[in-house]
């Protein structure tokens, strides 16, 4: 892993793989740079990979001065991109890692970006009278309210039972089963910090980022997970919508992360995408 130091003193974690112009990879809450490697080897091999470690994010020990809020992510890419002297990137997000793309248009443009590939999120994760797009189309104030509260009774199973009581029934079904893959998930999620991931989601459960979305000026590629489980169709579409231009896949039965559910249906179309392919 490489390291830099960000304009408030903390040290940023990231690693960077192959050569070409280069494709940023921001990965989702509670994970890190390594949710992007079976992609590596497939987007490495034509271009420039980098993939960070959010603040807050990486693992055990990773100790952060400062609360990872979206706008300090925000301002950590722009000085990841700087200091790797990064230009015309095609920035790929991915749940968290989309929320952060979308607060670095909103305070810094498309500086040093080209292309953006957002995947499986919503502009805003709560609901209300206005807006059914959020998490499982009905995660209100007082769910959020209630799910924090679980965060700090049990971080790492209110992780889990916010991904598997959703609109996956596959997704609960394993979960109920007690499946190898959700206790392996279990045991990363209990080495984790949980202090700074919960100061990190209530940053990206208070924002709203619906204004950047018409204005964010450079093409857009869309990838969502037809079996989901926060988001349903419906705001897939809604936010293709909202951006002029914008290309929209859908990923049949993937769950919140289409890109490990097709890896190499990913890698082609963002490898694809990033050159000005449709």
């Amino acid at each position: 892993m490489r390291t830099l130091r960000a304009a408030d003193g903390e040290t940023l974690h990231y690693a960077r793989n192959g050569e070409g112009p280069p494709v940023v990879m921001l990965h989702g809450w509670t994970a890190s740079h390594a949710e992007w490697s079976p992609l590596v080897r497939a987007l490495s091999a034509e271009r420039t990979v980098i993939r960070w470690d959010a603040r807050g994010h990486g693992g055990p020990g990773r100790a952060v001065q400062s609360a990872p809020t979206a706008g300090r992510m925000a301002d950590d890419l722009a000085a990841l991109l700087a200091h790797e002297s990064v230009e015309a990137a095609t920035l790929v997000g991915h749940s968290m890692g989309a929320l952060t793309a979308w607060e670095y248009f909103r305070r810094h443009g498309g500086a040093r970006i080209s292309r953006v590939v957002l995947v499986d999120q919503s502009p805003k994760l709560l609901t209300d009278a206005g807006w059914t797009h959020g998490i499982y189309g009905d995660f209100d104030e007082a769910r959020s309210r209630a799910f924090l509260a679980d965060l700090e009774r049990d971080f790492a199973e209110s992780v889990l039972r916010l991904a598997a009581y959703g609109l996956n029934p596959h997704a609960r079904g394993r979960y109920e089963a007690g499946s190898r893959g959700w206790a392996f998930a279990r045991e990363a999620l209990r080495r984790l910090e949980p202090a700074p991931l919960i100061a990190c989601w209530r940053s990206l459960v208070a924002g709203d980022w619906r204004d950047v979305l018409p204005r964010m000026g450079v093409p857009a590629l869309l990838v969502h997970g037809g079996a989901s489980n926060f988001y349903g169709e419906d705001t897939a579409r809604e936010v293709h919508s909202r951006i002029p231009g914008s290309h929209l896949e859908i990923y049949p039965m993937a769950d919140h992360s289409p890109h490990l559910a097709a890896p190499e249906r990913f890698a082609r179309e963002v490898l694809a995408f990033s050159t000005g392919c449709p």
